[in-house]
């Protein structure tokens, strides 16, 4: 295990470039793609796999804590299975796409040995937990090398919000590729029981895969917009059916680990409500006909059902263009058919009340600071008409350096953030172990409570955010969560303590 020096950064940044310049890039860093196995059918280079809808619904294994303490064997590995109807070659967690489903409680700790198998250094990200980024806690830099383990240690906090959250790897330079390869899966803090005849796990990714079952190849134009896979999978499954009978209420906690898909959820012909977003909680259960869902947001839903079959689905999120390189529409898709038939089970229980989350408008701001994404061409700020040979992201002009502290913020401090985005394209803004209070959105005031920890910023746009820096002490980063940016270098630190 080593940390991530800036000179190393430099150099992932470098090969980003490179590949760019070349005019393609493939996912050679992470191990993709493998040699075909002798058994498979040849094929050209390139052809996408015919995708088969899967069968019913299966939710990854669930591993409970016990006695406060949750103890996790992870291997992070190649492994052969079934996507969409076809044997592909993924990156696993102990087998699985997606990995195993974590259950934990306020107060629990979290440890993880994680094992690299892969052929290129990880780690892992505890997304949107509120734990200590020090240490072997939830540490982006933390790096492990190809055969090494480390031993993660984190500790939840007795007030920890409940709700869903997730892993998935945070190695700089690699993460695009190693979470498009399958490396994710859900965390659920629980202790906020509803009364609901079933709870789900839904976690939307998405990847392309060629015929005979390797990671399709990316190219510059995918990595600059954003990759977007060709295939969107729920579980790991491509469009798999669901069932229940009228009248049975569902919780639905729904994960969206895509590179960089938006996602307009939509369920028609039932009836929706939104508990809550990230680790963020609705006063009660509100009704709603769509939720957007940034790439590394999550919604609790419930779903009440009626008679009949209607499809999940995405509704298709226009997130921008940049000129010559095209548009970047994340396009409509059908996600998962429920079939809802049989007797009706009769009237749910009412929802009990829910603990108001807290307002940092109620505290003075220490200091305000304004940081703005930024998309350069050949030294130059792009802007709609066109490109460049060169691009460089980051925020405030500067790509990721791991050495340098991009914000030093006092111990204890509350702070209001504005968050700028003169680029020609939405950019998900993520905040490590810090939560954000969203209090303005495009000059519109957010009067209620709301937390997020991904906060959209569209283009041409802004958003306002308070952040209560008194707890986790310590350096960790802030990025664009779609991850071949944060590859690319639109990353940075924020250090406290």
């Amino acid at each position: 295990m080593e940390p991530i020096t800036r000179r190393r950064a430099l150099q992932l940044g470098a090969l980003g470039a490179l590949g760019a310049a070349a005019g393609g890039v493939g996912l050679s860093r992470t191990g993709l793609p493998w040699t075909n196995p002798s058994t498979w059918s040849s094929t050209s280079e390139g052809a996408r796999v015919e995708a088969v809808p899967g069968g019913e619904l299966l939710e990854p294994e669930v591993l409970r804590s016990q006695d406060g303490v949750l103890r996790v064997d992870l291997v992070a590995e190649a492994r052969v299975t079934e996507v969409a109807g076809r044997r592909a070659q993924v990156l696993t967690y102990n087998g699985t796409l997606p990995g195993q489903t974590w259950q934990v409680r306020p107060g629990d700790r979290l440890e993880v040995r994680l094992r690299n198998e892969l052929d290129t250094a990880t780690n892992m990200h505890t997304h949107g937990l509120v734990v200590s980024p020090q240490g072997n806690g939830d540490n982006p830099f933390i790096s492990i090398a190809p055969g090494e383990s480390f031993d993660y240690r984190i500790d939840l906090p007795e007030d920890h919000p409940t709700g869903v959250f997730w892993y998935h790897p945070h190695r700089h330079g690699t993460v695009a590729d190693q979470l498009f390869g399958g490396l994710y899966g859900a965390i659920i803090v629980t202790g906020d029981e509803v009364p609901v005849s079933r709870d789900r796990s839904l976690i939307v990714s998405d990847i392309s895969l060629t015929t005979d079952g390797t990671i399709a190849p990316v190219s510059a134009q995918e990595v600059m917009m954003g990759r977007e896979g060709d295939l969107v999978l729920v579980n790991g499954q491509h469009k798999p059916r669901l069932a229940a009978r009228p009248g049975e209420r569902e919780r639905w906690r729904v994960i969206n680990a895509c590179t960089s898909r938006y996602l307009r959820l939509a369920q028609p012909g039932q009836d929706l409500e939104l508990l809550g977003v990230d680790g963020g909680h609705e006063p009660a259960p509100r009704a709603v006909d769509e939720v957007l869902l940034a790439p590394g947001n999550r919604a609790d839903l419930l779903v009440t059902m009626r008679n009949g079959t209607s499809e999940l689905r995405t509704l298709g999120y226009d997130r921008g263009g940049m000129g010559m390189m095209g548009a970047g529409m994340s396009g409509p898709v059908t996600l998962a058919t429920l079939a809802v038939t049989g007797q009706d089970t009769g009237t749910t229980r009412p929802v009990p009340e829910r603990t108001a989350d807290p307002d940092l408008r109620e505290r003075p701001v220490d200091r305000r600071r304004e940081i703005a994404f930024t998309m350069t061409m050949g030294g130059a700020m792009m802007g709609p008409g066109g490109m460049g040979e060169m691009m460089d992201l980051g925020f405030d002009g500067r790509a990721f350096a791991a050495d340098r502290v991009d914000q030093q913020v006092a111990a204890g401090a509350v702070e209001e953030w504005t968050i700028t985005n003169p680029t020609p394209m939405d950019h998900p803004f993520h905040l490590h172990v810090w939560p954000m209070q969203l209090i303005e959105t495009d000059r519109e005031p957010v009067l209620e409570p709301t937390w997020r920890d991904v906060v959209n910023v569209p283009t041409q746009g802004q958003v306002r955010v308070l952040v209560d820096f008194s707890r986790h002490p310590g350096r960790s980063v802030y990025h664009c969560h779609i991850l071949d940016h944060e590859d690319a270098g639109m990353m940075a630190t924020v250090e406290t303590g």
